[in-house]
């Protein structure tokens, strides 16, 4: 029946009650939530979040139980689908736990002065204003949900038995981020230097803000001549969904670098061709004043890490579960 996987794929996948995605998922479900037991004497969202952990694990179970009754790629295009939206939801709650916090942006940009001997968030906008350069960067910004679509459809329909592989990983290095930010609260230029006044940035002092941003989440819009249409989508975007969280490491270029290596892995012609978006991605994140500069090479460090050891993880795992697999039922094992 046309959309559904071969034999030999498809039985390996319905002999598990969850694949490797998911089963990643259902580790930051459990560790996130041990995290909420700790800290549930100050958050008082937290029974509610926890419940939230509840309803996922049955959404995923539905998902699963679906892709058993009917294997073939849709049902297991639907079960990505479902990971895929739920990073949405992931990212936004990082803040609900750091805002509990000491911020730490005060360091962050202390380091940024001593490495950069300059603020690059600050004096990058400032020295390209044309709106061609800012259209370009923004655009790039624009198109990161893009990507992470684009590589894990390429292999969905090029090489699918790799599918979930790209999946593991992509999803493996969001959740690293999410625990990342989640315990360690900076939120970022673009939220910080507003936060201690333009005038101590210029002058090099930046003391600390302690809780400030657990009653000011909001982010106030950059003061930019040529607002073009994806400086709006970006800008709109960002004041939906951004919180003052999630700046260190980078995340955009984390996954944006796994992306490409996947994408390199997968198709030089395609890699090359995708390259100047990618780096109008990585560059726009100093740009629009979303990271610091140090945070943009921790993001490539912590990309190349999460590609490579994702991938050794990923192989380690699907042998040791098909293994397991086979041996019992040799034996007639359940």
């Amino acid at each position: 029946m046309a959309g559904t996987i071969s034999a030999t794929v498809g039985q390996a996948y319905a002999n598990r009650l969850l694949i490797l995605t998911e089963m990643l998922a259902l580790l930051y479900i459990i560790i996130t939530g041990i995290i909420l037991l700790v800290m549930r004497p100050v958050m008082p969202d937290a029974g509610t979040l926890l419940l939230n952990r509840v309803e996922i694990v049955v959404g995923m179970g539905i998902f699963a139980l679906l892709y058993y009754r009917a294997p073939s790629r849709f049902t297991w295009a639907l079960r990505i689908i479902f990971q895929l939206m739920l990073l949405s939801y992931w990212y936004p709650e990082t803040y609900l736990f750091n805002r509990h916090f000491d911020n730490l942006d005060h360091l962050f940009a202390q380091i940024e002065q001593v490495v950069c001997l300059s603020q690059p968030a600050v004096w990058f906008h400032q020295l390209f204003p044309h709106w061609i350069v800012s259209e370009l960067l923004h655009f790039g910004y624009f198109v990161y949900y893009a990507l992470i679509v684009g590589v894990i459809l390429f292999y969905y329909i090029s090489n699918y038995r790799q599918a979930e592989r790209v999946a593991f990983v992509l999803f493996g290095s969001f959740y690293v981020y999410y625990l990342i930010y989640t315990l360690l609260p900076v939120a970022g230029p673009q939220f910080y230097f507003p936060a201690i006044g333009w005038e101590s940035v210029a002058a090099g002092r930046f003391p600390p803000v302690g809780k400030f941003f657990a009653s000011h989440p909001e982010l106030l819009e950059m003061d930019v001549a040529h607002q073009g249409l994806f400086y709006r989508l970006v800008n709109m975007s960002q004041q939906m969904g951004e919180r003052p969280t999630a700046a260190f490491p980078s995340s955009h270029v984390g996954i944006t670098t796994v992306i490409f290596a996947f994408v390199h892995r997968g198709s030089r012609k395609l890699f090359w061709s995708l390259l100047p978006i990618g780096i109008c991605l990585m560059l726009a994140t100093v740009y629009i004043q979303a990271h610091y500069f140090i945070d943009v090479l921790a993001g490539l460090a912590t990309g190349l890490l999460f590609y490579y050891s994702g991938n050794k993880l990923y192989s380690w795992l699907d042998i040791k579960i098909s293994g397991r697999r086979s041996r019992n039922n040799q034996t007639g094992s359940v």
